[in-house]
């Protein structure tokens, strides 16, 4: 039998825009760190005694629902690397209204507030990143991303293990 393990919850992107992010990892990552695809990081830890309880809250903020507009706009430097900075404001009160429900079961990381991104490089040399940041401003052009669902997942140590995927309509 599989151990319990922590639930990480993200947002997922239509097929372009995870293609494109994806794109841009396989450039910047360091492959022997590049075991996820890219991905919108809403919760970091959560228990796994409430994974049935999460299933249904996402279930009910997708289901029927209209996808939640979204921007990507602007860069971050992550001082090792580099990420897309998300805008959604609904997206920010799903996650909000999940916070709230599990507010007594967050980690300090998951409490701390909420700086959506993705991230396209990470753990290389300052020096590295900055650069890389500084191409990818000079080209920068906010644009819309589309958020086609809400998804959980395992965490065990490596690439993650799915548990639920709630699609928006």
């Amino acid at each position: 039998m599989t151990e319990p393990a922590p639930i990480i919850v993200t947002a997922l992107f239509g097929k372009t825009d995870a293609a494109f992010f994806d794109g841009l990892r396989r450039q910047h990552f360091p492959p022997e760190r590049n075991h996820l695809a890219a991905h919108l990081t809403m919760f970091h830890h959560l228990p796994p005694a409430i994974a049935a309880e999460l299933k249904q809250r996402l279930s009910a903020e997708t289901r029927g629902v209209p996808a939640p507009d979204a921007r990507v706009g602007g860069l971050m430097s992550l001082g090792g690397g580099v990420a897309f900075r998300i805008e959604s404001p609904a997206l920010l009160a799903i996650r909000a209204g999940l916070a709230d429900a599990f507010a007594a079961l967050l980690m300090p990381q998951d409490k701390a507030g909420w700086r959506p991104h993705v991230t396209i490089q990470n753990k290389v040399p300052p020096a590295q990143a900055k650069a890389l940041l500084h191409t990818l401003e000079a080209e920068f052009r906010p644009r819309t991303v589309a958020i086609a669902g809400l998804a959980s997942w395992y965490y065990r140590g490596g690439p993650w293990e799915p548990l639920s995927r709630h699609m928006f309509t």
